[in-house]
């Protein structure tokens, strides 16, 4: 009887080492659980990304619109018979400096 309860807990201190250290253990688990969440979220934000870039897509495929909006902001070009005025400001003088 008393080899029963020697192996019986050895048996326990390995299912035990096992479960908290060992390969499939719960530190493992609660690690591969917040990288997921972490992996989910990334996607999330990709996700939304790729909607806007396909809107994006479709609007440049069908309206003129966007091409013009886009040529103005981000090359500066104007439509024909338009009038370009460029403000120019005065550049600020620097303060009195002192002499030694």
């Amino acid at each position: 009887m008393k080899w029963f309860w020697i192996i019986l807990t050895f048996l326990f201190i390995g299912l035990q080492y096992r479960l908290w250290v060992g390969e499939g253990s719960l530190a493992e688990y609660w690690g591969l659980k917040s990288k997921i969440a972490v992996q989910q979220q990334q996607n999330q934000q990709l996700r939304e990304r790729n909607e806007q870039l396909k809107a994006e897509v479709v609007d440049l495929k069908q309206g003129m619109e966007a091409i013009e909006e886009r040529t103005r902001s981000e090359l500066g070009m104007i439509k024909e018979g338009e009038t370009f005025f460029q403000l120019v400001e005065k550049p600020t003088h620097p303060a009195a400096q002192t002499s030694d």
